[in-house]
């Protein structure tokens, strides 16, 4: 064992006992973090506004502090980008993570100094609690790749601008940056393609033992690495032992990742977001991830049947149940306050308080009031891909209202395989058969003749990459939609589908 992988082993142990101290009082721990951000924020245009110097406890909190989307904290935002201090949070922001906006064109989401070292904490954190639960830091000696966007950073008013995974970049720890792939001058390529060939030259020679990134631009990292040397990734890379990932739901990519790797390597789920980073996969035998509660982020819960009535309950960490879907609604040390984060969750353990991510409260079916979320026909496809021959590379899923005359209306299911299942009814009845058992609402508008059941339409190689890119979102942090609730990403996927 090398000295470094000694030393990651006893740093391992160490914080471990830190984790432990917090877990076991989470209620306690939440508490503690909501009077300090009430606290520190008081005396920031928002306190002021908000009459924090007067909140005693979270339910004052909730009468004064609305939910927010970005668009209703905009405002506030322009203040800071406009040059002005202590608005959100005191002093200003030392980055703005740039992303893209739905309505608003661009989206500026503050980054404070004590929020960028939780988010540091908590990625380094992760990869620790992995050492300390299995005992291996061997991988630590190899050399490792994060595909990312571009470090290169704008500056607005003293403040620094860029993409989330560009601005991580530049926290990677001394004692790993000899270890670390690919070059700067390769990392701020901006044209993705051109970045994953580069990447490729860079890596196909080392001894990669740690690869991280989101599944779907790791997987075209994989396929350009097995087109090129005619290997399996794990062939190729025999030391490869960990993959880190975020972003989305692995297990529709986890069969063509073991054919692509040719065995099976561990992995550790991430849950970071420009906004935070909020929880880790902390078993390698349990599923869920760790939601982290001493990490400058109050949490709040929201049922996501009720999320859009007038005034929905706001529920704390000590009022949430097991199995139930949650949109997560977030107060940070960045100076997000009440801030709708978009995604839901589901507690799958409350000892730890354990989550796993169901969607996006935004990206649902429910056309004719089936409520399906992205958990739902993840786990079908799963099931199928399970349970068939069949690889799929990327999906996503839309309803179809008006199909042609004569027709009910359906469940559109855009699938690009690597490898067409030998049956294809088969494994469009799998599908089919976990949406009813998932959601009774589903079943219910099947049973009753209201929708027909799902069909299939097959995407061209490369098809969703070649949307991607034509939208202009192709590598980096951009993911494909699961799905909509409309025809928006359906439309674009028309000139690639097979006929």
């Amino acid at each position: 064992m090398s000295l470094k992988a000694f030393a990651a082993k006893i740093f391992a142990n160490r914080i471990a006992k830190k984790t432990d101290k917090w877990v076991k009082q989470p209620v306690k721990t939440q508490q503690k973090v909501f009077n300090q951000l009430i606290t520190e924020a008081k005396n920031t245009v928002f306190g002021r506004d908000h009459g924090f110097d007067t909140i005693k406890s979270h339910q004052e909190f909730t009468e004064r502090v609305p939910i927010r989307d970005y668009e209703e904290l905009k405002g506030y935002v322009q203040q800071i980008l406009d040059g002005k201090s202590d608005v959100l949070w005191p002093g200003k922001p030392i980055y703005f993570a740039k992303t893209s906006g739905t309505t608003s064109g661009a989206k500026y989401i503050p980054i404070t100094k004590p929020s960028i070292k939780n988010q540091v904490e908590a990625s380094r954190n992760a990869i620790l609690n992995y050492i300390h639960e299995t005992g291996n830091a061997d991988f630590v000696d190899g050399r490792m790749i994060f595909l990312q966007g571009s470090p290169m950073l704008e500056e607005k008013n003293g403040i620094k601008l860029g993409r989330l995974s560009g601005i991580s970049a530049h926290y990677v720890p001394n004692y790993l940056q000899k270890n670390r792939l690919p070059s700067w001058e390769t990392n701020c390529i901006e044209d993705w393609e051109t970045k994953v060939d580069k990447i490729v030259e860079e890596t196909e020679e080392e001894s990669m033992t740690v690869i991280a990134g989101i599944p779907s631009w790791v997987q075209m990292y994989f396929e350009k690495l097995n087109a090129k040397t005619g290997k399996k990734v794990g062939e190729l890379f025999k030391e490869f032992q960990l993959f880190i990932y975020g972003g989305v739901n692995y297990e529709p990519y986890r069969a063509k990742f073991e054919n692509l790797i040719g065995r099976k390597v561990d992995s550790i789920e991430l849950f970071p977001a420009s906004e935070g980073f909020f929880a880790y996969q902390n078993s390698q035998r349990e599923k869920g991830m760790l939601l982290l509660l001493d990490a400058g982020v109050f949490y709040e819960f929201v049922r996501a049947d009720e999320f859009f009535d007038e005034n929905p309950r706001r529920l704390t960490i000590a009022e949430v149940e097991l199995n139930v879907d949650y949109a997560m609604v977030i107060s940070t040390n960045a100076g997000l306050w009440g801030y709708n984060l978009g995604d839901t969750i589901r507690f799958i353990s409350k000892n730890p308080y354990k989550i796993v991510v169901s969607g996006r409260i935004k990206h649902f079916i429910s056309a004719f009031g089936e409520h399906v979320i992205a958990k739902e026909v993840e786990e079908a496809l799963r099931l199928a891909v399970e349970q068939t021959d069949a690889l799929v590379n990327e999906f996503t899923v839309a309803p179809q209202t008006n199909p042609p005359e004569g027709e009910l209306p359906y469940h559109e299911w855009f699938i690009e395989f690597e490898r067409e299942p030998t049956d294809r009814v088969k494994f469009a009845g799998i599908i089919e058969a976990s949406m009813k058992k998932q959601n009774s609402y589903y079943l219910d508008l099947i049973d009753g003749h209201i929708l027909q059941p799902l069909k299939i339409s097959s995407v061209k190689t490369n098809g969703f990459q070649d949307y991607m890119k034509s939208i202009g979102k192709l590598g980096g942090q951009n993911k494909v939609q699961r799905l909509a609730n409309d025809r928006k990403v359906a439309d674009g996927l028309q000139s690639f589908k097979i006929s």
